[in-house]
């Protein structure tokens, strides 16, 4: 496979043409999501232990879990895709058909099959074993058509370091490793760091607005469920929403 030197301009118009999906989902995370949605994923005792004592404290604080989670992975999701778009115009890669393999593509003889990861601590023990599992059974589908193929796994991971890259099984490539693994470019980690401001301020506007909406809404409505006449939080009344047996 020949590989073609990768050009920013490519990777600035297809940020600048799909970084709108990402705030898109954002803004759509916080339109889908519900007071007692939140509620239930919290636990109850810790804002008690906390001497929280403002309902808007206690949505804010639910609310920016939630978001802070989400974009993680969302934003993830986002950064997998320009990772594909920019090995496909290297090394002509492509999204795998294989389950659980995100990336494919050919370089200096080797089949190369990859599993994107935002950062470098994804997974705990089980989630990773299951990851070397899907590299083994990926690797025994691709050599049933072609028993002399040399496939190589790898772990790739959009920021972050790893001084061990080489583990056994697989190896995995963090930061600029990985985007410099993708692209032949070592320098391509900070090259795409400009484009991902694209509209970035406007943008957040946007989500800033639906945020105060909603913590607006959520406070107020948290204020008429779970606090007493005097304003004081009716802490049995929320925990039993969050625990009690004899609620779904």
């Amino acid at each position: 496979m020949v590989m073609t030197p990768l050009n920013l301009s490519d990777v600035s118009k297809y940020v600048e043409d799909n970084i709108g999906t990402f705030h898109q989902k954002r803004i759509a995370s916080l339109d889908d999501l519900s007071l007692s949605k939140v509620l239930k994923r919290k636990n109850p005792y810790l804002f008690k232990a906390k001497f929280v004592l403002t309902s808007e404290q206690i949505v804010r604080s639910l609310v920016d879990a939630h978001i802070s989670s989400n974009e993680e992975t969302v934003f993830g999701d986002w950064l997998e895709g320009l990772a594909i778009f920019i090995n496909s115009k290297v090394f002509n890669g492509k999204k795998s058909g294989i389950p659980s393999i995100d990336l494919e593509f050919d370089k200096d003889g080797y089949r190369y099959i990859v599993n994107i990861k935002s950062g470098p601590n994804w997974g705990n023990s089980s989630q990773i074993n299951k990851m070397i599992a899907d590299f083994k059974t990926a690797k025994k589908t691709l050599r049933t058509s072609n028993s002399g193929l040399q496939v190589i796994a790898v772990n790739g991971c959009c920021y972050g370091k790893d001084r061990r890259p080489d583990k056994v099984d697989y190896f995995k490539y963090c930061g600029q490793d990985f985007w410099g693994f993708i692209s032949g470019d070592n320098d391509l980690y900070t090259s795409i760091i400009e484009p991902l401001g694209h509209k970035a301020q406007e943008k957040n506007e946007e989500f800033q607005k639906s945020y105060a909406q909603m913590l607006n809404r959520f406070t107020t409505e948290f204020s008429k469920e779970y606090c007493a006449s005097n304003g004081e939080i009716a802490w049995k009344k929320l925990v039993e929403f969050n625990s009690s047996a004899n609620r779904i």
